[in-house]
């Protein structure tokens, strides 16, 4: 059975705006390492549209202004992946992506029982349906040394408490920490 793996970056106050975090080689290395290392990605629409807008290559074959050198490996590592996206409104997804339908439970345990290392969500609003589902087999919270003032923050609204316990701690050079838990069960 494949397990759930769920990461974000998020600033000291809270925000997880995927604009509010800094970012650097090391950290890009990271999260390419990470999303090697699953057999596929779990996207909701707006992460899906998102990712997709930022990282799948142009047609042009020309890489945009802003990405440095250092963000090819990730660029590659997340154009390659599998994906499936949560989505009750696109039609049609392509980017090696396949739509996931119908009861978000029933789905997601289906690519669970689903042979292989593990699956990878990231946003914001699929994962708190998957967390009051108790879904997610592991959380990161990579913890930037920065405040941002605003929202989003994670899990607003969800119905009860999921108590974690801390199985992992990693230090980045820019002073971003990664924590990682499971769920106490």
């Amino acid at each position: 059975m494949r397990s759930l793996r769920y990461s974000i970056n998020i600033t000291l106050d809270g925000c997880c705006d995927h604009r509010a975090g800094s970012t650097d080689e090391e950290l890009h290395r990271d999260w390419a390492e990470k999303l090697a290392q699953a057999d596929a990605l779990l996207f909701g629409r707006v992460t899906y549209e998102m990712m997709e807008a930022a990282w799948r290559p142009p047609a042009t074959g020309v890489r945009p202004d802003w990405m440095a050198d250092w963000m090819e490996p990730f660029a590659r590592t997340i154009d390659a992946a599998k994906k499936y996206v949560v989505s009750s409104t696109l039609d049609r997804v392509d980017w090696n992506a396949e739509l996931v339908r119908g009861d978000l439970g029933e789905a997601v345990q289906q690519l669970k029982r689903e042979p292989g290392k593990g699956l990878f969500v990231g946003g914001v609003k699929l994962p708190l349906a998957l967390a009051e589902l108790g879904l997610i087999d592991e959380y990161e919270f990579v913890v930037h040394p920065r405040l941002a003032g605003h929202g989003p923050t994670l899990f607003a609204g969800l119905s009860k408490y999921v108590d974690l316990r801390l199985v992992g701690r990693r230090e980045f050079g820019c002073g971003a920490v990664a924590m990682q838990y499971v769920p106490r069960r």
